[in-house]
Formats: C-alpha cells, structure tokens, sequence
C-alpha cells in the first residue's frame, strides 16, 4: 500500500538525516498497492508508480519533503553556494550587446541591462548609428511569471510585424503574440499551445506555424494563420499520422520557398511551397524511405541535399530547381569515410561547409566557380567553430563563431577571398580571467572493445597531474548529439579551486563520424556506458584524477548514462550529479501517451519487441538498482519538464533511498517552477550551477 511505501521511502529520509541530526518532514500519506508490470514473462514490480500523479496534493507534498531534505543536508554550503554564485554572475558583464546581423536593411541585436534577467531584442535601421529600436523587452514580459522564455522572435518581409513564442510554465508549450513594429501595438492575435516553430509568408499577413499533441507533445500539424482573423479560421495545412514522425518549418537561403520537414531518427521528407503563394499546397520533395535522412536548401535556381543516400557520413548534392527526382542529383560534397559532412551555408560565389574530422568541427571554403578549397585555421588543437548568421549571401565575408575550453565564445568576420579574420566581438570575462593560466589537452581512451574514445579536458596549470587533483567527467554520448570542447565561465570556479574537468566523448554521439553514433544505439548501447567507465579509468590511470575524488556529472540522456555507470561501475566514483536524468527507461518507452517514446523507437528500440525489451531492461537505471554501496548522489529535475516527467528521477531516488546500502548523501532537488533546461533568466539559472558545484567541493573537502 502507498501508505508503507510512503512510510518506507520518508523513513530512510529520516534514518540518512538522524546520522548528522536533521530529520525530514513528512507529508501526509493515502493509500494504493504497488503498480506490477508483466512483459515477455518478466515481472517488474514498481512500488513508486504513484509518485506520476502530479495533480495528487500527497505527490507534491512528497517532492516538497525531498527539497526540504536536500536544503537541511546542504545547509552547511549555503555560504559556499552564494560564494559560487556571486563568483560566476560576477564574471558576466552585465551591460552586454551580441554582434549585429544585417538582414533586409535592419540590423538585428540583442542586449542585456544590468539589473534584468531577460534580453531586449533590438535593431536599427540602415546603419549602426541610427536610434534604437526595441522590439520586445522580454524582461516585461516575464514580470510576474516564476518562469518566463521568449523563443523565435521573427519580423515579418517588410519589417513591420513582430511574432514570437512564449512560455511561461517551462514545459515547451507556447503561445504566440504579434506586434504591430509601426506603432508599438501589440495585436489581439494568440495562438495557444504551439511548438514555437513558424514562418512569415511573403504577404506579411500569413503566418505558418507548428503544433503540439497535448498529451504526447509530439509536434504533429502544420497550421496557416491570417493575421487579424478568429483562430478558429486557421487552417490545417499538414498533419503527420505517423506517431514516429514530427514535424518543422524552415525558409530557404534564397527565401523563396517555405518547407515543412517530417521526421524520424532513420528517415526524413520534405515538402516545399513558394513563399509568396501561402494558400497553395505543398510539394513532396522526395518520399520519405526507410534509413534515408535528408535536408534541402535553395540558392539561385538549384535545390542543394543533405543527404545520407549512399553516404553514411553524408554528402552534398544538387538539382535544377524544376527537377527534384533522385535521378536529377549530382555530387558537390562527396561523400568521405572519415569526415562526416554536417551542414552548409550558401552564398553566390562560395560554399562553406562545416564537417566534422577527428571528431573536432572543421570549416572549410569552397569557391563554386574554381572547386578550390581551403580549411579555415583559428590555431589551437581543440575547439568548436561553426557558421554564425548569414543574412546575405551576395557576399565573400562569412559571419562565424568560434571558442575553446580557454578561449571564450567568439565572433569573427572571415574574408573568404584574402583569408582574413577580423575579431568582432570576444565574450568577456569579467574578474581578471587569463586564459594562459590555464591548460587544455585531448587525448584518446582505449575502450574494452579496442576502440579510441576521445577525451577533451581542461585544468588551471597550478593543478598538478600526479593523481591528487579532484576530477568532474561529463558525456551525454546519445542521439548523435556530439559534446563540443567548448569554453564556460562558471566552470573557472571549479577548475580554480583545483578540479580538472573533462569531456568523454563517447559512443553514440557523433563526434567520430555516423557510425559513433550507430556503435551506441539500439542494441549496442552498451557501449556508451561502458566507454564512460573506461574513460574514467584511464583519467584514473594517467594520473588526472585522485581515484577517490572522481566525479560524474550528466543530463537527460546523460542522466542516463551516469544513472547506468553507476550500476555497472558503483565503486567508481564518489559522486555524482544526475540532470534532468532519463532513468526509467523500459516503462517510459512503453508508455505511447507522454513524450520520449514512439518517435524514439529508432534510438532506443521499440520495448513492445522482446530482444529490445530485454536489452533496454538489462540498462535500465531505475530497473537495474540493487542492494550495493552507491556513490553521493544529487539528483535535479523540473515538476514541468516536458522531455523527462520529474517522476522518473523522484521514482529513482526513492528506490535508491530503500536499497542502498551505503551511508552517502542521497539527495533530490525539485525546481517546482521549471521545465526540462531548468530555471529560467540569464542569472537565475546559475543557482542550480553553484548548487550542483557546491556539492562536489563539498565531497572532496574544497571550500
């Protein structure tokens, strides 16, 4: 009954504060028997189902008696938690402009005021020094919401009319507004419950936008809004009947033709309209075929292809505008085994392609006209580099962003003709930052299997490499999302108290090219977890970490990861911080009505198949927790998160909580406002970084 269960759960709490002298209050208590799953003559009792029932008052009671918990047993770094927090908002400048990007004769901008927590999206019209213009002062917005985004922020083709997506939950639901740029009115036109995703027509009336399954958050339809009409008048342009699809919009580079891009992790297709026919129908591109991802972009009078036909790391290929059959394609990019072929940015003259080689992210220059080439060189062995705006594309300057893990975000203009770089704008770190004092290096793991695993890392250089030093290992290693060796100044607290931080890039990203990531899915995700433990232990070995102050640390899919290391690994590290993780593996992939399930099956396997049953159960955190020593755990999540439900970290920790057998903090952080990135505002957020920093100094006995 829920009544023991509850019992059970509170009393550990209770037994883990008795140890230092603080007790945990109790919520009021109701009853219900333990929730029994049967699948292909397994039998997984779940004694903490009911913790899902987010409206029950006895459900929020419990996460409010975890957070109390978490707060008495960290109330000793209260101190070095403002510490924390003033150190990292204090490197930010506060008074800080992103670099303008000119589009249509309007510069576009955004700014922050010291004092708001929000950004002011700005522009100017003609040149830099005319007045200011301020389209939307996101800090009104959010006056009196807990929790407040501001996403898509996009102006109509002639400049007059602004759309934008709001949240204000932290669930990924938004509402759009417009705003007459004329006259400062904001226009009775709203749109509820949408994915945020839309374009402008060319008549500055039509407004395309996406919409969300309520229960499943799958984003599912293509609407059609005539600004100044009821919604009820929207019309229903596309809706994808297959649940293992979604849906987006997108606009070309030559900004003739609108597209609505249905897919899946193995397949895509592309429909294609002109933009200044918002009331026609759609084309098909190409038929969506199994294992066949494509992209399409436009320029002049030819269609340009992502695609992976023949291709496992992708290439590019190109079409006469009035032919897009396969048949028509011809090579522009073709295809390599070692580099994998990410994305381009098109001009009339040039063609940048950003690739990925030796697992790092490269830009190289072709000109169309010769085929020659040339690799953009920014002088350090491990970055991230990447295309920035690029507005217009009758051009030969690239805008292009650039950073380290010593080198802060940056903002360059590349001449593509003379090869020149010009420095427009470097993040800048506040309280004396020097980036000389401080060392990175990346270096190969060999993983049980054989294979490299790349690890980036960085370290102040008073920090010593003799095994003393406390080390924090971060992965996310899934979707193919690869982790880019990249520059945060909250991370200077941390390293400059003595810690070395480091990235495994495992498995299941991409940084090596496709097939990483198709050596740590489905059925060889294994592979992702076991390359984290033998990254760790490589640290361990070469003398990076003290073997009793390593830490882990991931999120979402990452959470996942840590919450499986520690299951396979447990006495491997001392602690670790678990984000937003995805640890209920089996029941939330059998579960069609709620986020992360159908349209997933190609990344985790389809539970209702016996083989990916049993493996996905084999990893599963929350399945696979037992009567061990676990190591120091901080658990985060948000009561509105939208990817991963907050029951499955709050059902974990209560597993753990009833079987461990170990006397080490346990701990479970509910932000009762956010959603699935965590709080919202520019500094705010950094609360959970001071917290989450302040528990691992805290282990390894840093003040």
């Amino acid at each position: 009954m829920k009544s023991k269960i509850l019992a059970v759960v509170l009393l550990m709490i209770l037994l883990s504060g008795c140890q230092t002298g603080v007790d945990a209050p109790a919520p009021p208590i109701a009853n219900i028997e333990p929730t029994v799953f049967r699948e292909f003559g397994h039998e997984r009792v779940d004694d903490y189902y009911w913790l899902r029932e987010r409206e029950e008052q006895e459900v929020l009671d419990y996460l409010h008696a975890e957070n109390a918990y978490t707060e008495t047993r960290l109330a000793h770094t209260a101190e070095l938690q403002q510490v924390l927090f003033d150190e990292i908002i204090g490197r930010i400048k506060k008074d800080d402009d992103s670099v303008p990007s000119l589009d249509d004769g309007f510069w576009y901008y955004r700014r922050f005021e010291e004092g708001h927590e929000y950004p002011f999206f700005c522009r100017k019209t003609g040149t830099l020094d005319a007045a200011e213009q301020i389209m939307l002062d996101a800090n009104e917005r959010a006056e009196g919401h807990g929790y407040y985004q501001a996403r898509s922020t996009i102006v109509s083709p002639n400049g007059s009319l602004l759309a934008w997506a709001e949240d204000m939950v932290g669930r990924r639901l938004y509402t759009i507004r417009f705003k007459n740029l004329d006259t400062g009115e904001i226009l009775a036109d709203t749109i509820t419950d949408v994915s945020g995703n839309m374009v402008w027509a060319d008549d500055d009336q039509t407004l395309f936008y996406t919409k969300k399954d309520l229960q499943t958050l799958r984003t599912h339809q293509v609407w059609r809004h005539t600004l100044g009409s009821d919604r009820s008048g929207d019309v229903l342009v596309y809706e994808e009947d297959d649940e293992t699809f979604s849906v987006s919009l997108g606009r070309t580079t030559s900004r003739k033709y609108l597209t609505i891009t249905s897919d899946q992790t193995l397949a895509t297709e592309v429909r294609y309209r002109p933009a200044d026919d918002p009331s026609g129908e759609f084309r098909v591109f190409l038929p969506r075929a199994k294992d066949h991802e494509y992209s399409v972009d436009h320029l002049g009078d030819r269609w340009f292809i992502r695609t992976n036909w023949d291709a496992i790391n992708f290439r590019l290929m190109s079409t006469p505008e009035s032919a897009t059959a396969r048949s028509e394609w011809s090579d522009v990019v073709s295809h390599r085994d070692d580099v994998l072929f990410m994305r381009s940015a098109l001009f009339d003259d040039w063609l940048v392609v950003l690739e990925r080689r030796d697992g790092l992210r490269r830009l190289r220059v072709i000109e169309r006209k010769s085929g020659d080439s040339h690799e953009i060189d920014m002088g350090e062995t491990a970055f991230a580099i990447w295309p920035g705006t690029n507005n217009v594309h009758a051009t030969d300057v690239l805008r292009l962003g650039y950073e380290s893990m010593t080198t802060p975000e940056s903002t360059y203009d590349y001449d593509m003709r003379t090869h020149e770089s010009t420095l427009l704008k470097q993040t800048e770190v506040l309280g004396g930052f020097d980036r000389d004092m401080y060392v990175t290096d990346r270096f190969m793991a060999e993983a049980r299997d054989g294979t490299p695993v790349p690890i980036s890392l960085v370290r102040h250089m008073e920090t010593p490499v003799n095994g003393t030093a406390p080390l924090l290992l971060y992965a996310y290693g899934s979707y193919g999302s690869s982790t880019e060796p990249s520059f945060s100044s909250a991370r200077l607290s941390l390293l400059d108290r003595g810690f070395t931080y480091a990235i495994a890039h495992v498995r299941g990203g991409q940084e090596m090219g496709r097939r990483w990531y198709e050596d740590g899915k489905l059925m060889k995700k294994m592979n992702t977890f076991t390359d984290f433990i033998d990254c760790g232990r490589t640290l361990v070995e070469k003398k990076y970490a003290d073997p009793e102050r390593l830490y882990a640390m991931g999120g979402s899919a990452g959470g996942l990861l840590v919450g499986a290391v520690i299951n396979l690994a447990p006495d491997l590290f001392h602690g670790v911080v678990a984000q937003v993780p995805f640890v209920d593996v089996v029941t939330t992939m059998l579960d069609e009505t709620i986020p992360l399930t159908t349209g997933e099956y190609d990344e985790w396997g389809n539970p209702n198949e016996q083989a990916a049953f049993e493996y996905m159960l084999s990893y599963s955190p929350y399945d696979n927790v037992t009567a061990v020593a676990y190591p120091n755990l901080l658990v985060t999540t948000g009561l509105h998160d939208s990817q991963v439900q907050y029951w499955e970290p709050a059902k974990w920790v209560a597993k753990l909580r009833a079987l461990k057998t170990d006397d080490n903090v346990l701990l479970l952080k509910t932000d009762m406002e956010a959603g699935h990135g965590g709080a919202s505002g520019r500094f705010r957020r950094y609360r959970e970084t001071a917290l989450d920093y302040a528990f691992l100094l805290d282990l390894a006995g840093i003040e």
